[in-house]
């Protein structure tokens, strides 16, 4: 079966010709990353629109019993982004919820001191900015660098992805101002999916790619 990305870089490079045209010519675009791998597409994404690349630095907020269920998502500053569904189902009092936030908060500012060493974050104010991950699955993580990004002052917010699941889409598109998705799969299955080549991304990668990207 041919999928639709060869890799990362390729999804970038497709991502990117699909955003040009509806950017223009604006000068105030900047490219925002969600490490690990959503940072190689949007580096591509960043070169095809020779606009500045960065990270945001965004984590899931797993439940105590299963820390791939997403109770959340969260950065290092800004709100927290909770999904009421997983917190009924959980019952996690307050104090909980609290602790696990505070965690994950902690493990974004270290990550974020590792791939933007003594360097402060791209100013968003204003301008329009650019969510890039490799793809969607549940959309929490992204729900979260939205309302960021917007507490941040960003004029508009659009959320580009190369696949993700029409629901999490739909969802999407009432937060953001644009969301740009070159696959909706009908039956989606993961994003790993749309690549031919979907090997972890390091956080070594992610360092040299902001060192080398768009200025």
């Amino acid at each position: 079966m041919t999928r639709p990305f060869a890799d990362r870089a390729d999804a970038g490079r497709q991502l990117g010709a699909a955003l040009q045209p509806g950017l223009g010519a604006r000068p105030a675009v900047v490219v925002l990353g969600l490490p690990r791998g959503g940072v190689v597409v949007a580096a591509e994404v960043a070169r095809v629109l020779a606009a500045p690349l960065d990270v945001l630095v965004v984590r899931k907020v797993g439940t105590p019993t299963n820390p791939e269920l997403a109770l959340g998502a969260v950065l290092a500053d800004g709100p927290a982004v909770l999904n009421p569904r997983v917190l009924s189902a959980e019952q996690l009092d307050g104090g909980q919820v609290e602790r696990l936030v505070a965690a994950e908060r902690a493990r974004c500012a270290e990550r974020e001191g590792r791939y933007r060493p003594g360097r402060p974050p791209v100013d968003v104010e204003g301008r329009t900015v650019l969510l890039v991950d490799d793809g969607l699955a549940t959309g929490a993580t992204m729900r979260a660098a939205v309302a960021a990004v917007r507490g941040r002052g960003a004029g508009r917010v659009v959320v580009a992805v190369p696949v993700g699941p029409r629901e999490t889409l739909a969802v999407l598109q009432r937060e953001a101002d644009e969301v740009v998705c070159l696959r909706r799969p009908l039956l989606f299955r993961a994003v790993g999916w749309a690549y031919a080549d979907f090997r972890p991304t390091t956080d070594d990668d992610v360092v040299a790619l902001l060192r080398s990207g768009p200025a």
